[in-house]
């Protein structure tokens, strides 16, 4: 079991998969992170050696936005929204749904919230 920027990778995985499974990597970034450092196509996490671990971590660090900084972002974004009392912001606020989605019959998860 390995941790690269809060994300748990498993160890039989190959690292262009175990790497999609960090918050802001992708199948493209995965891969193109594993191109740049010159890891092999088949190779899984359990046969990377600490330098090479050490490399995706700071080249992860470095180029891409990932874990909390990505999560940070998106909780500044909904809080602008909100701030600044758009239609967006205040069915945020309301917990119903954002995007012109039915909410008669549908949205039964959020409309439970309100009614408590």
């Amino acid at each position: 079991m390995l941790y690269i920027s809060g994300a748990r990778l498993v160890g039989d995985e190959q690292v262009r998969i175990a790497s999609t499974k960090m918050d802001g990597i992708g199948p493209k970034k995965a891969i193109r992170v594993r191109y740049r450092l010159g890891i092999g196509g088949n190779i899984k996490i359990k046969e990377l050696t600490k330098y090479q671990i050490d490399q995706i971590e700071q080249m992860i660090g470095q180029d891409h936005v990932v874990h909390w900084e990505l999560k940070r972002g998106e909780r500044a974004d909904i809080e602008r929204l909100i701030s600044i009392s758009c239609y967006r912001g205040i069915r945020h606020q309301d917990g119903s749904p954002l995007r012109g989605q039915r909410t008669h019959t549908n949205a039964r998860t959020c409309r439970k919230l309100i009614r408590k």
